[in-house]
């Protein structure tokens, strides 16, 4: 009997990971996504992604995320060469940590999960880590356990993986939208009229989901996020041990960033609202505002970068949901249909355990994250953010 198929729309984080997870169950896969890859307006590309154990109160993706970090050793120990770098998180706060506060939440959760997070006033801060401004933090903490992935490079890998375990990959052209039978969705139909037929279809689109499936356009948000890189003057300040993955006090400025990379830029972006924005809207650059914020973050907390030059922009596409959870859930109403979308800026630490989420969903397993992901097109927007970015 020959296996069953899928066809994936997208090869971003939620495809591939998919892709993997169900060709290695046993299903014949297909992805679908205009390229070229890794597509440089989705989400999981760029240069770096921030890992983090730091979710607020949200202990159930602090849980998570431990087995991410079991993961990502994995690939690091099974790659030509480690992605993942351990370089430690820093939360610097401009005022004392209190109670619902993220950081303070953030800190007694991982205390409470036996990690070993270490608190430091203003004056450690400035000391042990010199780029940042003297008086611009009071309190905060440094989390040891955690640092960054180099995603474009991390999705070239699992694209490459994918391929060579016997993934089919089209490319060149978009799903123009689902090809059905009655109410199944029994596979895709490309803008040129090609009809690819399927048993199962995993809708992993990111910012292009809800334009795809316009009946979920209220549930899922594109917005868009400014991202900056940045050539310092003074690079051995920005090398890890100095200058660690850090979010400034974020969910008030919405700031966070990376240390120096390996093509000797600083990369530093905003995890907030974000703007309304269709990711192939010609208007999708960074504006002018979004920059003149940004240098006036860097002048009052990172001076040796006030000035530095700009050497790349782009907006990073999140697809929000409305209450900042991630959606991996079955369509009840198109049966062969499950989304795995509404990443809302923070699926990408999770790729290790992603796949198997969303095999399981497609499969009809349970699995303890589906309530939290579950289809819940109710849920618009307004409500609870993912905690990094409740106010920012």
């Amino acid at each position: 009997m020959p296996p069953q198929t899928v066809a994936i729309i997208g090869a971003g984080v939620y495809g591939l990971t998919a892709a993997l997870a169900l060709q290695a169950r046993g299903y014949a896969v297909s992805i679908f996504d205009p390229g070229p890859l890794p597509h440089p307006g989705a989400a999981s590309t760029d240069i770096s992604k921030v890992l983090r154990l730091d979710y607020g109160p949200d202990e159930a993706y602090s849980a998570w995320m431990e087995q991410a970090f079991e993961g990502w050793r994995a690939w690091n120990a099974a790659w030509p060469e480690p992605l993942f770098h351990t370089t430690g998180v820093l939360y610097p706060s401009r005022t004392p940590l209190q109670a619902g506060d993220y950081e303070w939440e953030s800190y007694q959760v991982l205390l409470r999960r036996g990690h070993r997070p270490e608190r430091l006033d203003g004056a450690a801060i400035a000391a042990r880590f010199p780029a940042w401004a003297a008086a611009g933090f009071v309190d905060g903490y440094f989390n040891p356990l955690g640092g960054y992935a180099e995603s474009g490079r991390v999705m070239r890998q699992l694209l490459g993986q994918a391929e060579a375990a016997g993934v089919r990959v089209v490319t060149g052209q978009a799903v123009a939208r689902l090809h059905e039978r009655g109410s199944r969705a029994a596979g895709v139909v490309l803008a040129d009229g090609q009809v690819f037929v399927a048993d199962h279809v995993v809708a992993a689109a990111g910012a292009w989901t809800p334009y795809l499936l316009p009946w979920l356009a209220g549930a899922l948000r594109s917005t868009g996020m400014p991202v900056f890189h940045l050539r310092p003057a003074r690079p051995a300040l920005f090398q890890a041990e100095r200058f660690p993955v850090f979010g400034a006090d974020i969910t008030v400025t919405g700031y966070y960033g990376f240390p120096l990379s390996r093509e000797g830029v600083v990369k530093i972006a905003h995890h907030g609202p974000g703007r309304p924005l269709h990711p192939d809207d010609p208007a999708r650059g960074v504006t002018a505002d979004e920059v003149a914020h940004l240098r006036g973050f860097l002048r009052a907390y990172l001076p040796e970068l006030a000035e530095a030059p700009l050497i790349f922009t782009r907006q990073c596409f999140y697809s929000d949901t409305g209450d900042g959870h991630l959606w991996i859930a079955p369509d009840p109403a198109r049966p062969g249909l499950v989304v795995a979308a509404g990443d809302s800026g923070h699926a990408f630490k999770f790729a290790p355990v992603l796949g198997a989420v969303i095999a399981d969903a497609l499969e009809g397993r349970p699995h303890p994250l589906h309530p939290l992901f579950r289809w819940r097109p109710e849920v618009r927007g307004g409500g609870p953010q993912e905690a990094s970015r409740q106010r920012a």
